[in-house]
């Protein structure tokens, strides 16, 4: 088991290592709780989902289909390690990667002036004004990497299986 990182100043204190532990656990359980919440409307969209893909312009329509079977899934298996605390670090270590390849994708699709919607948490083709705004889907992918992060360097153990 990782020892705590060491504190100091307000930090070392029972009530700073408190603000510690619920802004841990508040990483952990909201990142799960993103990426479930992000992968179950996945399942049922494939084609959508594929389409959402595609307008990205950068994949071929058989990779396209291949990711959109794929990212569903991995999204619920990353969210449920999380929940249950099971590879706390590495899992969030993963997450930090995939949420930077997703930046890179929706920044490459800001720069070329591309109408996209992101198909990042619904993936509904009935709705014709999905276009995301780009700037805040990148802040708020940033903010999933802080919170990722923080998780990788104080994983809250408590309620963990296997952290």
């Amino acid at each position: 088991m990782t020892a705590t990182p060491p504190t100091i100043g307000f930090w070392s204190g029972s009530t700073g290592q408190r603000v510690l532990d619920f802004i841990s656990a508040f990483a952990r359980f909201y990142m799960a709780y993103t990426w479930i919440s992000a992968g179950i409307p996945k399942l049922n969209s494939h084609m959508a989902l594929t389409q959402a893909i595609m307008a990205y312009e950068v994949f071929t329509p058989q990779w396209s289909d291949y990711l959109a079977r794929l990212i569903g899934p991995l999204e619920i298996a990353g969210g449920v390690l999380l929940l249950l605390g099971i590879f706390l670090r590495q899992s969030s270590k993963v997450a930090t990667v995939v949420l930077v390849l997703f930046i890179v994708g929706i920044g490459q699709a800001w720069i070329r002036g591309l109408g996209i919607d992101c198909g990042c948490f619904s993936v509904d083709p009935d709705q014709d004004e999905q276009i995301m705004d780009y700037f805040l889907t990148i802040l708020r992918d940033i903010g999933f990497i802080i919170l990722s992060l923080w998780t990788v360097y104080r994983p809250f153990r408590k309620f963990a299986l296997y952290p």
